[in-house]
């Protein structure tokens, strides 16, 4: 109670504050309150998805939250950010929540990040797309401490046609105690999980010279250490403890394979639970103040898939088009998501009865250890693969992997203030290679949103979303969520 008292005053003494513009050099202040009302099963599809987490799949969830964000200044040769988000929910899997908490110091092209902070994207549009493969901003984000290039780094000796940037993470998985509690019991769940994620990507092109680029990028991510609690193998429960050495931590970064102090299955494959996709873009630029994007994600898992010894036939293909300025539409994307091969159906490790090694069963986004590619029960990676919070039996699992989705969004701004948006989409999906549907199933997603901003009061938001669904795999739901945000940028130094 202290603490609701607490936010609905900083969010009142916001709404009183004069209004400010913002620049670099300011602290933005935010508060916010949000409410759904549904009928159904589940609160609505996209009331819950892509939403940082901070979303429940139940029907009457809401929250109040407050933010101060202090970005960095890429202008100038050393600058620094920091952000605190905290959030109190209703109908949550949280009672409180630490949404976002992390410092940044950027000094030429080299960036330090330490802490909590949300998924932005460099491939998608966040507002249109249904979500990247491997993070996708559907969970709530892993505190970590990052570092790397965050931008891209012209290199000189190519005229500045090529650029590169990259990163390196460690960080440390929250869910552990909601784990445990939430996991039916005997079944399997993880406590004290690491994450090591890193990528690199490279750009060819300069849209201010010509305006084609194309960029392509490896991102991974691997789930280690912490101690598996409930591992069924050959009809004997147990509970596994990874190793969490400084072995483990290079084996994360690389991957290898596990040693003697893991499971055979570890020591054939990699160790810990490693997603990861290829990124491909082709992108024009017009000077004209529009563009196409043609983009194409990979997936793989361990090493299957990986190379080029199966055919990839699994990824993410997906098209975004920015307008020329018109009131009725700004920008949309389409995408179509196939995830039915995974390697094929068929997987067997060496051993004395069948020497042959054949990889297959990739069974996306799950492991046979740790519960899956989740963060407090919703999925990391793209959200068409039904998040284990959805599961009624309340196995960590995801059930549906193997899926065609098609997925169109749309958004406008017909009036300065008034921004709109439309998602569409349609999953089948066949379950996955150990637990398949015996029929397939469907669903049907959409999301209708409306923002607005009074011309008097530019600080304020509105917001209003209709969402249903319809078929099999979140049910029949119905919802309409209703918010409002006040946003204050407070002058810091000179």
């Amino acid at each position: 109670m202290r603490r609701s008292f607490l936010i609905i005053v900083l969010f009142l003494t916001a709404l009183a504050a004069p209004a400010q513009e913002a620049d670099r050099d300011s602290v933005v202040i935010s508060a916010s309150l949000q409410q759904t009302v549904a009928t159904g099963q589940h609160a609505p599809f996209w009331l819950a998805a892509n939403k940082q987490g901070l979303s429940s799949i139940d029907k009457g969830y809401g929250f109040l939250d407050v933010s101060a964000v202090k970005r960095l200044d890429e202008g100038k040769r050393f600058s620094w950010g920091a952000g605190v988000e905290l959030a109190v929910p209703w109908k949550f899997t949280s009672n409180f929540v630490i949404q976002q908490l992390y410092a940044e110091v950027r000094y030429r092209c080299l960036s330090l990040s330490v802490g909590s902070r949300n998924h932005v994207s460099d491939l998608v549009d966040q507002e249109l797309s249904g979500g990247e493969l491997v993070f996708s901003g559907n969970a709530r984000p892993v505190p970590q401490v990052k570092a790397g290039i965050m931008n891209y780094e012209q290199l000189g000796f190519t005229n500045d046609w090529v650029g590169i940037k990259g990163y390196v993470a460690y960080g440390k998985f929250t869910d552990s105690s909601w784990q445990e509690s939430w996991a039916a019991p005997g079944s399997r769940y993880s406590k004290g999980a690491l994450l090591c994620s890193r990528g690199i990507w490279l750009k060819g092109g300069d849209e201010k010279r010509f305006p084609l680029v194309f960029k392509i990028g490896l991102e991974m991510a691997t789930q280690f250490s912490g101690t598996i609690y409930n591992y069924k193998v050959r009809n004997e429960v147990r509970d596994v403890k990874m190793p969490s050495d400084a072995r483990a931590w290079l084996k994360a970064f690389l991957p290898l394979p596990g040693g003697d102090d893991t499971l055979d299955s570890e020591k054939t494959n990699v160790e810990g639970n490693t997603v990861g996709a290829y990124d491909f873009s082709l992108e024009w630029v017009s000077d004209a103040d529009w563009s196409v994007k043609a983009y194409w994600q990979h997936m793989f898992e361990d090493h299957s898939m990986m190379w080029i010894q199966f055919p990839w036939l699994d990824g993410l293909w997906g098209v975004n088009a920015k307008l020329p300025s018109n009131p009725f539409v700004s920008a949309l994307t389409y995408e179509f998501l196939y995830s039915k091969y995974q390697s094929g159906p068929v997987y067997n490790d060496t051993s004395a009865e069948v020497p042959e090694q054949v990889s297959g069963v990739d069974n996306y986004y799950n492991h046979e250890l740790y519960p899956g590619w989740m963060h407090w029960g919703m999925g990391i990676g793209n959200p068409f693969a039904i998040s284990p919070i959805y599961n009624s039996d309340h196995i960590l699992e995801f059930y549906a992997n193997r899926n065609i989705s098609h997925h169109l969004g749309i958004k406008g701004s017909p009036m300065a203030g008034l921004d709109w948006r439309v998602l569409v989409s349609n999953t089948r999906s066949w379950g996955n290679y150990y637990k398949p549907f015996p029929e397939v199933r469907e669903m049907w997603n959409f999301l209708a949103e409306v923002k607005w901003r009074p011309a008097k009061l530019k600080q304020l938001e509105c917001m209003a979303s209709v969402a249903f669904d319809r078929g099999d795999l979140v049910g029949d739901n119905f919802g309409v969520m209703l918010g409002v945000r006040y946003d204050l940028p407070v002058k810091i130094g000179k």
